[in-house]
């Protein structure tokens, strides 16, 4: 049977590169991990790991458990986290996965009162997935996901969390500052800057470039809000907020944002969780608490 332990030998092993530094990272010393793995090897009769000089390198078998661990591990840890909790009297713990880099400005605020209200309640956020937020969502990785995608699975309810338009922003001396409708056109000499995620999530390609027929000159991904903005504001590029995002932090910089097409180009916020979890009292009151802070950043 694989054991847990097993499961953590793998990713010492891959993560650390050498059996010393994987034996160190677990606290065993050098023979006895090596004892474990030969004894799992024999156990499971194929081998999961090769020496190359003084490195491991993992074995299709050891590739095999290493994405199971990957799987099961965050899982169990939370599950451990979560009868934790339980035993010390609190009430649980909400683990919120982020897919809207725009969100953390906002997301501060709402996690502070949510605290405030529920000071039983433990929050660890995750923007960085092993695989897809709403499969971390499936596989109880996390307990809510603030996405701005709404794609349908069962067993997934989604409530939204807010509706607001997306703003093109340009330095305050860019052509595209004077008074006029943007066009897709436009945009076609233009390096776009934007945050680390997948092109089909990029509205202002999948939405506004793409149906015209139109595509950026460039796009460099940028992890930071304060550079992106910084380079937008020295004429590097072009980016795309929220413009309750816009307005918090164009006053600060040399900047100008432009609506995207005569219409304009919406977006909403959602709030994703388990069909199953929806009553949970303290799930029900960070979507009150986030909507309620959604709808006055919006407003001011």
């Amino acid at each position: 049977m694989i054991e847990h332990s097993h499961l953590r030998i793998i990713q010492a092993l891959h993560t650390n590169g050498t059996l010393t530094e994987a034996a160190n990272t677990l606290c065993l010393s050098q023979p006895a991990l090596s004892h474990q793995i030969s004894y799992l090897e024999k156990k499971l009769g194929v081998a999961l790991w090769q020496k190359e000089g003084r490195n491991l390198r993992l074995t299709q078998a050891g590739m095999l458990l290493l994405n199971v661990a990957n799987q099961v591990l965050p899982v169990l840890s939370q599950a451990e986290q979560t009868l934790k909790a339980y035993s010390e009297g609190r009430c649980g713990i909400l683990r919120i996965g982020v897919e809207c880099y725009p969100c953390f400005e906002w997301l501060n605020a709402v996690i502070g009162q949510f605290m405030q209200q529920m000071p039983d309640i433990d929050i660890d956020i995750v923007h960085k997935f092993q695989f897809s937020g709403l499969e971390g969502l499936l596989n109880h990785h996390i307990d809510l996901l603030i996405t701005p995608d709404l794609i349908r699975k069962e067993k997934i309810h989604y409530e939204i969390l807010a509706e607001y338009q997306l703003m093109l922003l340009v330095s305050s001396d860019h052509p595209f500052a004077a008074d006029r409708p943007l066009t897709p056109k436009d945009l076609s000499s233009e390096t776009l800057i934007t945050f680390p995620v997948s092109i089909e999530r990029l509205d202002i390609l999948t939405r506004f470039l793409a149906p015209a027929h139109h595509a950026p000159a460039h796009i460099k991904h940028i992890e930071s809000l304060e550079i992106m903005l910084q380079m937008t504001a020295l004429n590097r590029g072009v980016c795309v907020l929220p413009e309750w995002l816009a307005d918090l932090k164009m006053n600060h910089l040399k900047l100008k944002k432009i609506p995207i097409g005569r219409k304009g180009l919406a977006q909403r916020l959602y709030l994703a969780m388990r069909e199953r979890d929806r009553s949970i009292p303290y799930i029900r009151k960070f979507m009150e608490v986030g909507q309620k802070a959604a709808s006055k950043t919006l407003r001011e």
